[in-house]
């Protein structure tokens, strides 16, 4: 085997390894790490090779969940249309995070990562977002930025939970969450 090759195997094995995580810790914040390891199909002793404890895993599931946070927040293209357009853009890329907002939700796994600065707070993004929203006549004014936030994770973690108790398909729950979402920031008639 060439270097590269070893590379690229290292790679897709630690890779595996951070995958499994975070499915099974975004089901399950007390998976134990031969859980991980028999999801990821490699031995313990593997898994210890490419880190060497719970606190090492969590830092890489943290830096993978914070990646792809951030992928989908740049594909929701939010400074981009009216302040609803976008959110419902942000709402369409973030339900397929899923797990990965379970996990970023669940400050005790993360905490182990001193980085992690957690999900509070609004990105200033989001807010003029929001604000675009308000002055374009498209998300109520009297919705502060902070509840809108507010109102799209708890929309969001009421979509992934009725997607995993109910046969519901993921086109369905997805329109049921946009449905949602788009009334509840609409602004009322006067």
């Amino acid at each position: 085997m060439t270097e590269a090759q070893v590379s690229g195997s290292r790679a897709r094995t630690r890779q595996a390894i951070v995958e499994a995580a975070i499915d099974l810790l975004g089901r399950n914040p007390a998976a134990s790490l031969g859980d991980i390891a028999a999801a990821a199909e490699v031995g313990r002793t593997t898994l210890h090779r490419y880190f060497a404890d719970r606190a090492d895993l969590l830092r890489a599931v943290s830096a993978e969940a914070s990646a792809r946070l951030d992928r989908a927040t740049r594909q929701a293209r939010m400074a981009d249309g009216t302040g609803a357009s976008a959110v419902r853009r942000l709402c369409q890329e973030y339900f397929d995070l899923g797990t990965v907002l379970s996990i970023i939700f669940n400050e005790s796994l993360l905490s182990a990562d001193q980085g992690w600065s957690g999900a509070g707070g609004c990105d200033p993004t989001f807010v003029a977002m929001v604000e675009r929203g308000h002055r374009d006549g498209t998300i109520d004014p009297e919705l502060p930025v902070d509840w809108v936030q507010s109102l799209i994770w708890s929309q969001l973690y009421a979509g992934w939970a009725y997607l995993a108790e109910t046969e519901a398909s993921r086109h369905d729950v997805l329109r049921l969450v946009l449905r949602t979402v788009d009334g509840a920031i609409a602004p009322r008639p006067a």
